[in-house]
């Protein structure tokens, strides 16, 4: 049997999704509590939970080519994929926003224009604001299906500008950026081999 003809469909209902999408959130709460985050803390915790929005927007981003290529039938939690994914894009915005930057709107404007990695990652969250929005049934019923499949187009330059942020924000070029940005680049890649 071919893998494209092979059929897996999983039963269990969406709220788990949620919940385990939680897990890492409350781990890192956890170890801030009973201060086991290193020596910078707020680093740490600045950047799980950049790297847990990437790895949740990529799992997202995987989920057509999953049912495609496999057989593997996960559309039905890739809603909860998505805004799992946009939470810890939250998380992770609000933890430099407010705990490094202190609230400091001009430093945070300052960050934006002088560092390019800010920019790009700034670019990313604005991208996935109109896309969280819109990730409710009763917004897809106002755009109707075929504008809500075009503004949810906006997830493959938001994917990129976030793992082009986590590749720029490194000073070095250790590997875990850069594979992240190879599966990026790949699952982007296989979409448009698809429709050519």
């Amino acid at each position: 049997m071919a893998l494209a003809n092979l059929r897996i469909q999983p039963r269990f209902p969406t709220w788990p999704v949620y919940l385990a999408g939680l897990l890492p959130a409350g781990w890192y709460l956890y170890q801030a509590l009973y201060g086991d985050l290193g020596a910078d803390p707020l680093k740490t915790l600045e950047h799980a939970m950049g790297e847990w929005a990437l790895r949740f927007l990529i799992l997202g981003l995987a989920i057509t080519p999953l049912r495609r290529e496999f057989g593997i039938g996960l559309l039905k939690y890739r809603r909860a994929v998505g805004l799992t994914a946009f939470l810890y894009v939250v998380l992770h915005l609000a933890i430099y926003v407010w705990l490094d930057q202190g609230l400091d709107w001009r430093a945070v404007w300052a960050d934006i224009v002088k560092r390019p990695y800010i920019t790009i990652g700034m670019a990313g969250f604005l991208l996935l604001v109109p896309l969280a929005a819109t990730s409710f049934n009763a917004a897809i019923r106002r755009l109707g299906g075929r504008n809500w499949n075009r503004l949810h187009r906006l997830v493959y330059p938001a994917v990129l500008a976030g793992a082009l942020h986590y590749v720029m924000l490194v000073k070095s070029w250790p590997l875990e950026p850069l594979v992240y940005l190879a599966i990026v680049l790949a699952l982007l890649g296989l979409r448009v081999w698809r429709r050519a």
